[in-house]
């Protein structure tokens, strides 16, 4: 088991707050300087084609807020490898894109995209960028990213988040859950260290952060939404606390 489960808080959605009326609040660097100081681990940010939520600017005043690492999740094309070339995040995590969406709907296709993967992972790498793939957890993806030499994968928890919100899909909830322990365990075997991510809330979190092979856990939209009502020091704390309990 994994020592001490990490958290990572994407603050997208601050961003998001802030261009709805355009201008410099609320400040995406301060949501990062908050979660340094409520316990958490790393900051996610998503630089989107379209920079509906962070913008080019952000990524370094974010880097500059803060000595938690920066994970940047960037679909895989040639503007985003250059940005991320040039800002040398700690990580960057890559996720599919589509622009109709409104967050990322599924994992990444690592196994169908190989070809278009392969050189943008060895680049990243070469920089010294730790590279992790946004994947189903299904063996053929895990299999891919074994394929890319990929360090890190995280798993996409929305069938799990949405069958644990569902009263009448109990077999299908103990699907998903059996199917992400799976699958990490299957990438620790094979040297990738798992992560997951994606629809996590207090009420479900805690099946998740008991898997004992996941390192990590990124967290933003539920997070950023509690944090209207209690403060993101404090949701952040309490997501803390929760995720230490399952350990």
């Amino acid at each position: 088991m994994t020592d001490r489960l990490r958290l990572g808080v994407n603050i997208d959605h601050v961003a998001t707050i802030r261009n709805a009326r355009g201008g410099d609040h609320p400040d995406p660097a301060r949501a990062a300087e908050i979660v340094a100081r409520a316990g958490g681990d790393g900051i996610t940010v998503h630089l989107r084609e379209d920079r509906r939520h962070i913008r080019d600017d952000d990524l370094r005043r974010v880097q500059d807020a803060t000595g938690l690492p920066l994970n940047l999740e960037m679909a895989a094309t040639e503007e985003m490898l250059e940005i991320a070339l040039r800002h040398a995040p700690h990580a960057a995590c890559i996720v599919p894109e589509k622009r109709e969406e409104r967050t990322t709907e599924g994992g990444l296709d690592a196994a169908g995209l190989h070809n278009q993967l392969a050189p943008i992972v060895s680049r990243l790498g070469d920089a010294g960028i730790r590279v992790s793939l946004f994947i189903a957890p299904e063996p053929r993806q895990v299999e891919a990213a074994i394929r890319l030499g990929a360090p890190v994968v995280e798993f996409h928890t929305g069938e799990y988040a949405h069958a644990f919100d569902d009263p009448d899909a109990s077999d299908s909830l103990a699907r998903e859950l059996k199917r992400i322990a799976d699958m990490a365990a299957l990438a620790a075997k094979n040297g990738i260290e798992p992560h997951a991510g994606h629809g996590l809330t207090y009420e479900n979190v805690q099946p998740i952060a008991a898997i004992p092979q996941l390192a990590e856990l990124n967290i933003g939209h539920y997070l950023i939404g509690e944090a209207i009502f209690n403060g993101l020091e404090a949701s952040v704390q309490k997501m803390r606390q929760l995720m230490d309990e399952a350990r």
